[in-house]
């Protein structure tokens, strides 16, 4: 039940770092660390998993408030690092139809 988040702001892209559960206990942390970086117009959010080794349905909640609040403000998100496992709760649910995900921990596909 434990989180770690790194944010690094480089010009206009945001990377954040995830490390660690997102579920219940920890998705608000994530909530109230990463929406900020979604009100900015244009932004650009680049959301590093490859160190999260669990995830529930509260989570993909937060992926999708985050989604939501950077399309309204014309950014963009892409998920990188997905562990086979991640990345199968994003296909059953349909979001990585949506999202723009990259398994691999390069950020490239």
């Amino acid at each position: 039940m434990n989180i770690s988040i790194d944010v690094q702001e480089k010009e206009q892209q945001t990377t954040i770092l995830l490390a660690g559960e997102i579920d219940a206990y920890t998705a608000p942390k994530l909530r109230e660390t990463a929406f900020p970086y979604t009100e900015k117009e244009g932004a650009s959010l680049v959301i590093d998993l490859s160190e999260v080794n669990y995830m529930d349905s509260t989570g993909l909640g937060v992926f999708v408030g985050l989604f939501k609040s950077l399309n309204a403000n014309n950014g963009t998100m892409q998920l990188v690092g997905l562990s086979e496992r991640l990345k199968r709760l994003f296909d059953i649910t349909g979001l990585a139809d949506i999202m723009n995900i990259n398994s691999g921990s390069e950020g490239g596909v």
